[in-house]
């Protein structure tokens, strides 16, 4: 149950921190971002959660939802802000790095580091990366980052043809089940 904290009032994890009741009030997290499919939303007294489904594929429109989510961190005055996925290594980073290029005036090499600092092991799939280039675009009028190609794979070696001579040998024949040789009847 990790909570990487990224600010003093905003906060990463994965799914099963903010089902845990004494941890969501020992943070002060007045305001959940549930940023999943299925995970659900807990309802605690005095804290909001809203959900982002958004599945964490290249292809999932994650930008759409910069802006608001973005905002709505914000703006949430009374408390602390827990923003979170299933593992807190791909969705909810993304996210966060959205704000703090959007609210704290960082590019997004410092978002990515700062993120990172705090959380080691995010891991953003290469459409979100993008999708972010293009918001750091949007604000910045330029990228910090460039997302590398992927690598072509290696091919496999081929394996060297060795002399069949010193390699096999003929098996020998299976042996073959005998004809019994039929005895004459003997009539008693």
């Amino acid at each position: 149950m990790s909570v990487s904290q990224i600010t003093p009032t905003l906060f990463l994890s994965g799914a099963d921190a903010p089902l845990n009741q004494a941890l969501m009030t020992r943070k002060g997290i007045t305001l959940i971002v549930n940023v999943t499919l299925s995970h659900t939303c807990p309802i605690y007294p005095g804290v909001e959660c809203i959900r982002v489904a958004v599945p964490d594929l290249p292809n999932a429109r994650l930008g759409d939802h910069f802006e608001h989510v973005s905002a709505r961190i914000h703006n949430n005055r009374a408390g602390g802000t827990l923003v979170h996925c299933a593992a807190g290594m791909s969705r909810s980073p993304a996210l966060i790095m959205a704000y703090l290029m959007k609210y704290r005036g960082v590019t997004l090499r410092q978002a990515h580091n700062w993120v990172k600092d705090s959380r080691p092991y995010i891991r953003l799939n290469t459409g979100f990366w993008t999708q972010l280039l293009n918001y750091e675009k949007k604000l910045y009028g330029k990228n910090t980052v460039k997302v590398a190609e992927p690598l072509d794979p290696v091919p496999m070696p081929k394996t060297p043809k060795l002399p069949s001579k010193n390699l096999t040998r003929p098996c020998p024949p299976s042996p073959r089940p005998r004809r019994l040789r039929r005895l004459p009847s003997l009539a008693l």
